[in-house]
């Protein structure tokens, strides 16, 4: 058993707490630990997306993609924001690289594979992001199929992945609707805090839009409670009333707020190598799990 009480790939997980009501005030499963993979692909894309900033959407894209490779998952982050913030939070500074997604988007002759680059995490690519990209978003106004952009320049590598994770800008706009349009499932982070509560339901009617006129396959995967902190009556209300309103759609997995999470950002590395014992890394580790159990994607078993 390790560190943070899970069994190996393939094993029940023994997380303190099962079956006792959680932080969402529903009992807490057992989620299983996946067993190793045979194959891969074709990659799962999934959207971090949620309008409001400071919500924990990039903390939660890289945790979530590197706990999902430490599984044995073939993981790639797209970093979609052009402050870059994904790629600094991996220890990479985006200004250094002459091919971004940004040339991707705008149909060059760019080979997507020339433009993903390797972390220090095992499994984890990542498809870097700069400012450059704040243009495409002016650029693909009058494209053709302009929606389907990041769409058709992940196509050639489907098969090399098992999840893509894309890492949205705090908007709505063009570059989001792209994720969305790209996408299978959206994840929504959301701050356990009034304000990031009630973009809630723009972003819902955004992807149900988007789903009705763009991609019929868009789903939601869950939403995802973060930077929780029992100690504050307001966090426990705030998640309250989004368990009442969403009871389905809420992830039991809640994130704790933590001085860990800064520190890996300074780091540059994802908090499971960090701190592979803290609570937020088996935080991700529960999410990673929960998140193949409720959509059996990435498959379980090879």
């Amino acid at each position: 058993m390790s560190e943070d009480g899970r069994l190996e790939a393939g094993g029940e997980s023994v997380d303190e707490g099962v079956g006792q009501p959680g932080p969402t005030g529903r009992p807490l499963p057992s989620f299983p630990v996946p067993a190793p993979l045979t194959a891969h692909g074709p990659a799962w894309i999934v959207a971090m997306c949620n309008q409001k900033g400071g919500v924990g959407k990039t903390t939660s894209t890289i945790n979530l993609g590197a706990a999902l490779a430490e599984y044995g998952r073939r993981v790639l982050l797209v970093d979609f924001d052009p402050q870059g913030a994904l790629s600094v939070g991996l220890g990479i500074n985006p200004m250094q690289f002459d091919l971004t997604v940004h040339d991707l988007l705008l149909g060059g002759d760019s080979d997507v594979r020339d433009v993903i680059v390797e972390t220090q995490v095992d499994n984890l690519d990542l498809l870097p992001s700069n400012i450059d990209l704040s243009a495409a978003e002016v650029l693909l106004v009058t494209e053709v199929g302009r929606e389907h952009s990041l769409a058709r320049a992940l196509a050639p590598i489907l098969d090399d992945y098992d999840v893509i994770l894309v890492d949205c800008q705090p908007s709505l706009g063009l570059l989001t609707v792209n994720a969305l349009t790209a996408a299978d499932a959206v994840i929504v982070p959301l701050e356990c805090e009034y304000f990031a509560l009630r973009g809630v339901a723009l972003l819902l009617q955004t992807i149900d839009k988007v789903r009705e006129r763009l991609n019929s396959r868009l789903e939601l995967a869950g939403i995802l409670a973060t930077m929780y902190d029992a100690r504050t009556l307001h966090a426990r209300e705030v998640l309250a009333r989004v368990v009442e309103r969403f009871p389905d759609e809420v992830f039991h997995t809640v994130i704790n707020r933590t001085v860990r999470f800064p520190e890996t950002t300074v780091a540059g590395e994802p908090i499971t190598t960090y701190a592979p014992t803290s609570v937020g890394a088996a935080g991700y580790r529960r999410l990673a799990r929960e998140l193949m159990v409720r959509h059996n994607t990435p498959p379980l078993v090879g």
